[in-house]
């Protein structure tokens, strides 16, 4: 097996396709895994320089995190990598119960070991900035950034509504682990030698980097180079912390002798057919959506109260099936969706449906996603074993995850950039969908024709 230099947990799975990217296209082998590997199946990825394990706990309680985060940190421990990403959204999404961020630098830092935890979340080429500690961010590609406690989609979110911008009193609510802070400006006035030396042996638990400007990412990549020294090192942030540290590498000379595979962006082919699965409410994915359908894809509505409720589920799934079939058999191009956007109607019902089943308004932001997307999954599955397709897509972080585990995937390869955090991936697994090419995004990712991109393929290929 190839020397690994970095191995991470992503916080949801769209954000686990994200960092996959960055790296891959940096020239550097990694393959996205669905579980923890063991030894013989990183050893059968030849020139491996790094594997991430697609996760869920944005979506945990704080009791499952103490439970399930320990034995997954000792694997990536385990493997070797000198670097231990926990890969969190760029929105920073999570509350002190639902996906706490604090608790899991807690959980991280106890199992390895290392003071002061960088901590990265600006990624200026996703539209990320963060400066004096506040973070800010685009809705979609084109949009102006927002204040994050602004945001149109996050201040508003279902589960992680963000009421703040300011990251240390976002963790300050989540953990009593001291923060400490380098800002824009000093991270332009100090060397990052000596800011890096300015924190070994302070009271700091962890420190928080700005990041506004692409310019920006060597800085911080050095720094964390400069921080991370030890035999095995614990990291939180978004892929910033993967696009900081790629800039550092390729600036210093470092990546030359780490690559292996050839750097840069692969274009990719349209396709004679697609089919797509959305379960966000995201305004963006709205867009998206309504472009989708302005252009030719027909869009099917699956009535959510009724696939999540155990006395209609089997027939709603029955009837989506039938629908979809008859779509694709006419030649079509094809998405079914939970909604089209926070304004749908179904999103209110869907939530009544759950309070009827007894769950708490907590228990919905919990686990509404764990009910819905094993069904988007079994619905997709379905689909694929009656009409087998080249090229996939699936809208949703929450909806990604279990999709993808409903569909019984190994692992994923991002194979060509389609939008950014969002690449195209070619699948790993044990059954008929080996090798079928599959988007996984979240809601609030890319421009509003990303369907027709998925379908059509990279612009020099149109």
């Amino acid at each position: 097996m190839s020397p690994l230099l970095l191995a991470y947990y992503g916080d949801d799975f769209t954000g686990s396709t994200d960092v996959m990217e960055v790296l891959q296209w940096s020239g550097l082998r990694t393959v996205l895994f669905l579980d923890p590997p063991t030894s013989l199946q990183l050893e059968a990825y030849r020139d491996l320089r790094a594997f991430g394990v697609a996760g869920w706990s944005r979506n945990m309680s704080t009791e499952e995190m103490e439970r399930e985060l320990p034995p997954i940190f000792e694997a990536l421990r385990a493997s070797g990598a000198p670097l231990i990403h926990y890969k969190v959204c760029s929105t920073f999404d999570s509350s002190p119960k639902i996906g706490n961020i604090g608790r899991a630098l807690e959980i991280g830092q106890k199992g390895i070991g290392n003071r002061p935890v960088p901590i990265v979340v600006g990624a200026p080429n996703l539209g990320r900035y963060q400066v004096f500690g506040n973070l800010f961010a685009r809705s979609g590609s084109e949009t102006e950034p927002y204040r994050l406690d602004r945001h149109p989609t996050m201040s508003h979110h279902p589960t992680t509504p963000m009421v703040e911008s300011d990251l240390r009193r976002v963790l300050a609510l989540q953990t009593e682990r001291s923060i400490g802070l380098v800002d824009v400006l000093r991270l332009h006035g100090e060397s990052p030698e000596g800011i890096a030396t300015s924190f070994l042996g302070t009271e700091h638990d962890a420190v928080l980097f700005d990041l506004f400007l692409e310019d920006d990412l060597p800085l911080v990549g050095r720094m964390i180079d400069q921080l991370c020294q030890s035999p095995s090192n614990y990291i939180v942030g978004s892929s910033g912390v993967e696009y900081a540290l790629t800039e550092y590498w390729s600036q210093s000379g470092k990546l030359d002798s780490m690559k292996s595979r050839p750097v840069g962006l692969a274009e990719f082919g349209p396709a004679q057919q697609i089919l797509g699965v959305t379960g966000s409410c995201s305004p963006v994915n709205a867009r998206q959506l309504a472009w989708a359908e302005q252009n030719g894809f027909v869009l099917i509505k699956m009535n959510t109260p009724r696939l999540i409720h155990p006395e209609t589920s089997d027939s709603e799934i029955e009837r989506i099936v039938d629908q979809a079939i008859g779509s694709l058999d006419r030649g079509n191009n094809l998405i079914l969706n939970s909604s089209l956007g926070p304004e749908d109607s179904r999103v209110a019902e869907t939530q009544t449906a759950l309070r009827s089943l007894g769950l708490s308004d907590f228990d919905i932001r919990l686990k509404s996603g764990r009910i819905l997307g094993p069904l988007l999954g079994k619905i997709l599955a379905s689909l694929l074993s009656i009409r087998p397709m080249t090229r996939v897509g699936i809208a949703g972080g929450d909806t990604s995850g279990y999709v993808a585990r409903s569909l019984g995937l190994e692992a994923l390869e991002a194979i060509a950039p389609l939008a950014p955090g969002a690449p195209l991936c070619t699948a790993h697994s044990k059954n008929a969908l080996n090798g079928v090419e599959f988007l996984f995004k979240g809601g609030q990712v890319g421009r509003d024709d990303v369907w027709g991109t998925l379908l059509k393929g990279t612009l020099s290929s149109r």
